[in-house]
């Protein structure tokens, strides 16, 4: 049973930076295909990244060219680097984890079977 630690969340003003972190343990991420997901209040849950076996990563049309995901598998963590911070990105963020055959990347949650319990990013106008 693999448990996701999400950490990193900040409050700070548009054009600002965060980076997001996702620790695993009871298992390794290696083979895993993994991404982070985000909902605001009254929302639906985004997916925003995620990075397939190989390491090819997606983005939402929302965050790209603004957040990337990467993966440090000798540290068992998934990151989230986020530039340009708008208010819009304001939400909790969560990280998710399936260790399957699969090898593409996806943003679809019901592909997950691991969760995180999220760290929330304020950002300020």
């Amino acid at each position: 049973q693999v448990q996701l630690a999400e950490s990193g969340g900040d409050s700070v003003q548009a054009g600002g930076s965060l980076r997001l972190s996702c620790t695993a343990s009871g298992g390794s991420i290696t083979i895993a295909r993994m991404a982070w997901f985000r909902q605001a209040p009254g929302k639906e849950r985004e997916g925003v990244a995620a990075i397939g076996r190989v390491g090819t990563t997606i983005y939402s049309d929302s965050v790209k060219g603004r957040f990337t995901i990467s993966k440090d598998n000798a540290k068992n963590t998934l990151y989230l680097q986020m530039n340009s911070l708008k208010p819009e990105d304001t939400a909790m963020y969560y990280c998710a984890a399936v260790r399957d055959l699969g090898v593409r990347p996806t943003l679809s949650s019901p592909a997950f079977n691991y969760w995180g319990q999220g760290t929330q990013v304020t950002v300020s106008s």
